[in-house]
């Protein structure tokens, strides 16, 4: 280390301890801006006076369903390569401490040098259960009574910094580096002078052995704080500033890559898992096979469409008869409405045929209209389900008794499930918007659109039906691009289907000009990379709702599982997003208002 740059970190350090020594003294004597509450400290006054430099968002919610706010700087939304990223994650009685460094960090003058070198975000206070959390959580997310652990883990994983300081309570100032592995390079932390131990299922210790979310290792040290002690976060970034080579987790690495990837080029990497059979005619399957084709077009390989003939063939010349007892397999007949339309002769009539056997069930046996299409379970899920198979029925055959029992079966749905404030609840059971219950409404109309004649008289009031609930959603993405489990519930987790829905309803939207590109095209942009980020090479995904029916209560929606891995439903949605995602990228801007 020169002198120069030893006096630099001197003049920090020594700023540091001034700066947070005011700080808390404030806190514990006036009640300032950084005042405990009973239930931990008030970020407000700290979001309030850094506004523009900092944002605050829930990662998920505790055992009382109160949410665990993270503080995170603007410009970390921004995946470039940049500073290094550190996270601090602090309990109730460190949160004073933590919110007094990233006032210090992001105002103080002496801080600017260390402004430039790292992005700082913090989780200030991550409540504890009875017992202490065990890292890597074991069962499943986010179902438990206290599953802050779990959104905690799953969290930081997507989150991939750098590196991690987790900061507990203690009698002396006390640093704990667990072994890490070569390929962390952890020998910095040495310079922390380490001189206490540690659980191996302690936080610290599971981020350097066990890759959360699938993402990668990361760094990361633990620091227990006396009452008094102010110079602990300028020790951590000098001894990461010293690091040489710099810190780079390898979740971090892993993060990066996958934010590289083309829309074709991870959907190509998704049509190798999803995507090859259809033992049953229902709606994953079905959309999964329509992905590969979509992506057979878009990279001129014919191979994927002559795979999906292979795979339907069964059900085309009598070997195997599709059931259509429920509303996933209505939907489910929509690959052969689509394969159709790519057809012609002997192989498009039966197609076609077996597009009407789904069809044909908003008919009686005389031929009269049905109020609806049946098997709707009066949930928000049977605007995809039963709609577009009639839309492409009448665009197969030209009748337009299939719009009109298409409409009919959306006003009937809609009746049933349409808020006042332009979002679907899933069921009358219970007011709550889950994400997929919102994302089947986005894509439904988006494909009656795709296969609705432009003169038809009724086209405008279908259009509106997918104009209006597209701008309700709009506001409720998140700074990551995300949709949630209960789409107007931020503190619900990040949901990876419904993203993927709603992504591909506005890509579609705007690429044949239904939504105004001005408004829409910002959402699509920060959408992409949540997708993109939450798919690894191997097809496994980041938190997949399960199969939901309707639910009793909004709690239940919370508590739903969230599938990390290889997840059929979540390939097929992953396929029709990135897909979109690609023809949107390759296609011209169109007239607004189609």
């Amino acid at each position: 280390m020169t002198a120069q740059t030893f006096d630099r970190k001197h003049r920090v350090m020594t700023s540091f301890r001034f700066a947070l020594t005011v700080a808390m003294i404030w806190t514990a004597c006036c009640g300032g801006n950084l005042a405990v509450a009973a239930d931990g400290t008030d970020l407000a006054p700290l979001v309030k006076e850094l506004k523009d430099v900092v944002v605050v968002l829930p990662i998920g919610v505790d055992s009382q369903r109160q949410p665990i706010d993270a503080v995170l700087p603007r410009s970390g939304f921004n995946e470039s390569s940049g500073p290094t990223r550190v996270l601090l994650v602090g309990r109730p009685e460190t949160a004073s401490a933590i919110v007094a460094s990233l006032r210090w960090f992001y105002t103080h003058a002496d801080a600017a040098p260390l402004r430039s070198q790292f992005l700082l975000s913090a989780v200030p206070q991550l409540p504890e259960s009875d017992k202490p959390a065990a890292y890597p959580p074991a069962g499943g997310a986010y179902t438990d009574d206290a599953p802050q652990a779990m959104y905690a883990w799953r969290w930081i994983g997507m989150q991939a910094p750098d590196a991690v300081l987790v900061v507990e309570p203690g009698e002396s100032l006390a640093w704990f580096v667990p072994p890490m592995p070569a390929a962390l390079r952890g020998d910095w932390a040495q310079a922390l002078k380490p001189t206490t131990t540690g659980r191996d299922n302690e936080l610290a210790a599971a981020l350097v052995r066990s890759p959360a979310n699938d993402m990668g290792l990361i760094p990361a040290v633990r620091v227990n704080l006396p009452d008094q002690q102010t110079e602990w976060l300028a020790t951590f970034l000098s001894a990461v500033d010293d690091a040489d080579p710099p810190v780079v987790s390898p979740a971090r690495q892993e993060l990066r890559k996958r934010l590289a990837r083309t829309p074709l080029e991870t959907a190509t990497l998704l049509a190798k898992p999803y995507g090859h059979d259809l033992g049953s005619v229902v709606y994953i399957p079905s959309l999964a096979l329509l992905g590969r084709v979509r992506l057979g077009e878009l990279t001129n390989d014919p191979s994927h469409a002559e795979d999906v003939r292979q795979i339907l063939s069964p059900y085309l010349n009598g070997q195997k008869t599709s059931q259509v007892d429920n509303g996933s397999a209505l939907s489910g007949h929509l690959i052969f409405s689509e394969m159709a339309t790519r057809s012609q002769g002997d192989e498009r009539a039966a197609l076609l045929k077996q597009t009407l056997r789904a069809a044909d069930m908003a008919f009686d046996e005389q031929g009269r209209p049905k109020a609806s299409m049946p098997f709707h379970s009066e949930m928000s899920d049977a605007l995809f389900m039963g709609a577009p198979i009639l839309a492409a029925a009448g665009q197969l055959t030209g009748d337009p008794r299939y719009y009109d029992a298409s409409l009919r079966h959306l006003r009937f749905m809609r009746k049933l499930v349409l808020r006042d404030d332009g979002l679907y609840r899933h069921s009358p059971l219970d007011e709550a918007a889950w994400g997929r219950g919102n994302g089947f409404p986005a894509l439904g109309l988006a494909l009656c659109l795709s296969y609705w004649p432009a003169d038809r008289a009724d086209r405008p009031e279908l259009l509106a039906m997918f104009q209006k609930h597209m701008a309700a959603l709009a506001p409720l993405q998140d700074e990551y691009g995300c949709f949630h489990q209960v789409v107007d519930r931020p503190d619900t987790y990040r949901e990876f289907t419904s993203t993927c829905m709603i992504t591909f309803a506005a890509a579609r939207g705007v690429r044949e000009g239904w939504l105004d590109r001005q408004t829409f095209a910002p959402l699509i942009a920060r959408a992409w990379p949540a997708i993109n980020a939450r798919i690894a090479d191997d097809g496994r995904l980041v938190d997949v709702c399960t199969g939901t029916g309707k639910q009793k209560d909004l709690q239940a929606y919370y508590h739903r599982p969230a599938i990390l891995g290889r997840d059929s439903r979540g390939g097929a949605m992953a396929l029709l997003a990135t897909t979109e995602m690609a023809a949107y990228d390759q296609s011209p801007p169109a007239k607004e208002g189609r």
